[in-house]
């Protein structure tokens, strides 16, 4: 049985496989953000007027951190009482639910026609 060799990628090849990977992530990563569809809530459920640490619920030790990390009552105010939207949509839910399986169903056709490529050079046809 002769010895599996298989077919050498030229190095502007391998360049262009490791741009797009990295677009990808980075677009995978970046996209999200831009398009305001992740982070934590953009509003405050029940606005403080003249905000104290008292008045948004936290004591000394906690307004103490706040403090060092540069927050005042004020500035403070829209990052403690702000929450998280957990709300989705159905349609949304069975639009990723297509993407991921026919994702799946893309890489098995690929998968496949790879296999069968790889085996018919190792044990021809």
């Amino acid at each position: 049985m002769a010895h599996y060799i298989p077919p050498k990628q030229g190095k502007a090849s391998q360049l262009f496989d490791v741009v797009v990977l990295v677009v990808l992530t980075v677009g995978s990563l970046f996209v999200p953000l831009w398009l305001n569809l992740a982070g934590a809530a953009k509003t405050v459920a029940s606005p403080v007027e003249n905000p104290t640490w008292e008045a948004l619920g936290q004591n000394a030790a906690q307004a103490a951190k706040y403090e060092a990390l540069g927050f005042t009552p004020e500035t403070a105010h829209d990052l403690i009482l702000a929450r998280f939207d957990y709300s989705f949509s159905v349609g949304a839910l069975l639009v990723m639910i297509l993407v991921i399986v026919l994702y799946y169903f893309l890489i098995l056709r690929f998968s496949e026609s790879e296999y069968r490529e790889v085996i018919s050079e190792k044990f021809g046809k």
